[in-house]
This record gives C-alpha cells, sequence and structure tokens, in this order.
C-alpha cells in the first residue's frame, strides 16, 4: 500500500513511518524540518521537504496517488497557541485543510488525522473521558484539533473516509527536548544533564501517558481496520507530574529535587482517557506501562548524549 505521512520526519510521526515501512508500505513523507529531523526518516521512504500550507502539496499527493494518508504535522505547543492563536490556526487548520483537500483531488480514500485526547475534552467531567465526553477545549490549540475533527466529517461527505485519533499525552525516544517538547522528554534531558528541572504549578496535575510505538501500532490498526471517527489512544492511567518526575528521576540517576514555578495559562488539570472504544474495533491496547516506557526514553536520551 502507498501511504504519505505528513509531520513524518518529527517524533510520532518517523515511529509511525518505520512501523509502515515495517508493514511493507511504500511510504512518502512530507516535513518542512521546522521540528522534524532528517535522520529520523527511515531511509527505505521518500522525503520531501514542504510546508503542509504550501499549494505544491496538491501536486506531491497527485504525482504519488497515496491510498492512505497520516496527517501527523502540526503545532503541538499549547503554551504557543496561547501567544499565538493565529499562527496556531494557520498550521493545524489551514494546512489540514489543505492536505484533506489533496488527498480527494489525488483520489486517496482514506485519512488518519492525529487529533489530542486531552486537548479537545477541556476539563474534564468524568475520568477516564470517552468519546462521548463534552470537547470544550481551554486553548487554542485544543480548538484547532477539534476544529480538524470537524473538516475531517465534512470531507467524509465527499467520501474520504477519515479517523481522528485523540492521542493522549505521548512520549518515547526521538522526542524533542527543546521547543514543543513534553515533560518526559525535557525532564529526561535535564536531569541527566545534572540540571534541575522546574514544575509548573503543584505538579499535582495529571495525564495520561502513552508509549509512542503504542500510538504508532494504533494508527496501523485503524488503517486496518478501516474504521472511522474519533478514537481516544491512551492508556486509562492517571499520573501526576510529581510522580512522574520521581520515575525519571530514578531512571535518571537524579538526586536533586525540582523546583516549583508558576502554573501555565491554558493547562487543563486532570486528563486521561479511555481507550476501550478503540480496543473493541480494532483489539489495539497499550502494551508497553510507563515504568517500561519510561527506561526505554530515558535509556534513549542518556545514549543520545554519549
Amino acid at each position: 500500500m502507498k501511504s504519505l505521512v505528513t509531520g513524518g520526519a518529527g517524533f510520532i510521526g518517523s515511529h509511525l513511518v518505520d512501523r509502515l515501512v515495517m508493514e511493507g508500505h511504500e511510504v512518502m513523507v512530507l516535513d518542512n524540518l521546522s521540528h522534524g529531523r532528517r535522520a529520523n526518516v527511515n531511509k527505505a521512504a521518500r522525503f520531501v521537504k514542504l510546508d503542509i500550507r504550501s499549494p505544491k502539496v496538491d501536486a506531491q499527493l497527485r504525482k504519488f496517488r497515496p491510498q492512505a494518508v497520516f496527517h501527523m504535522a502540526a503545532q503541538m505547543e499549547v503554551r504557543k497557541s496561547v501567544e499565538n492563536p493565529m499562527f496556531d490556526a494557520e498550521i493545524n487548520i489551514l494546512g489540514l485543510v489543505n492536505v484533506l483537500k489533496a488527498a480527494v483531488g489525488a483520489g486517496c480514500p482514506r485519512v488518519l488525522f492525529a487529533s489530542s485526547g486531552g486537548a479537545v475534552y477541556g476539563e474534564q467531567e468524568a475520568f477516564p473521558a470517552t468519546e462521548a465526553h463534552p470537547t470544550r477545549p481551554l486553548s487554542p490549540y485544543g480548538v484547532t484539533k477539534r476544529a480538524g475533527e470537524l473538516y475531517c466529517d465534512y470531507f467524509a461527505t465527499l467520501g474520504l473516509k477519515c479517523a481522528s485519533m485523540r492521542l493522549a499525552n505521548v512520549y518515547g525516544p526521538r522526542q524533542d527536548p527543546h521547543g514543543e517538547a513534553g515533560v518526559v522528554a525535557i525532564f529526561s534531558e535535564m536531569m541527566l544533564s545534572g540540571k534541575t528541572p522546574t514544575i509548573n504549578g503543584t505538579g499535582k496535575q495529571t495525564r495520561d501517558y502513552v508509549f509512542v510505538e503504542d500510538v504508532a501500532d494504533a494508527f496501523i490498526a485503524a488503517l486496518t481496520r478501516g474504521i472511522e471517527g474519533p478514537y481516544n489512544v491512551g492508556t486509562g492511567v492517571e499520573t501526576d507530574v510529581n510522580a512522574l518526575s520521581a520515575l525519571i528521576a530514578a531512571k535518571a540517576g537524579f538526586t536533586g529535587s525540582p523546583v516549583h514555578g508558576p502554573a501555565k495559562e491554558g493547562e487543563q488539570m486532570r486528563s486521561v482517557i479511555s481507550a476501550s472504544r478503540l480496543t473493541q474495533a480494532t483489539d489495539w491496547e497499550a502494551v508497553t506501562n510507563l515504568d517500561e516506557g519510561l527506561e526505554r526514553t530515558v535509556a534513549w536520551f542518556r545514549g543520545k548524549r554519549r
């Protein structure tokens, strides 16, 4: 099968590309390398440096004629979306619409969209949240992801089968500890360097941490089973930042204590999602527990330093 991955040089996208190659797909990657790294891209994949907002996306898809498009490219930083919602919307909404329109023009039957299982729900009323939970995003980033899902629903009326994969907090090897990084990457890098990390707020805010290879498997399962609509991709387990910090410190050999700074605007207090709908539809489930995932992640950052 021919599969195209936008953002395929990035953290999650590159792991997905590896998985697709392993499954025997012919893969093309579109990435502008604003955050992704060319070295992340599997050598068996075709790479094109291109911004998803470019009018050239249409020609690339018509030439490659993919049977599936995995849309992973995005502006992913909540704080940056609060500071500059226009920029956030340009990439996450206009960029997505450009890709969806190109997919229709190229006759592609399937799009799998990387949405957010935390940001689209906002402060939760039920724990863990199912796909039926109200969507009340607290940040422009969350708004763009929910809008992206609605655009996918619209393009489905044009015959494009779309699945919106609502990802929990993804972590693992290759995550950039700078820029739009998640807390696992930031803390791993700092603690291995002997630097003291800062926890925003009380540290009692919780997240659902899902390992990146499990996420790649979820996209493959979604493609294989031909599912459509929103599906949560997470573990259903809440972990607060204080506990996460202690786990990473133990694996990094860090003996200091993190400091606490002010809470950040646009960040919710609790976030945990149920992937039972995805499990029922595809038999997928997260198989990497947090202890194992952090062990592998910290080991990767340690090897990178060497």
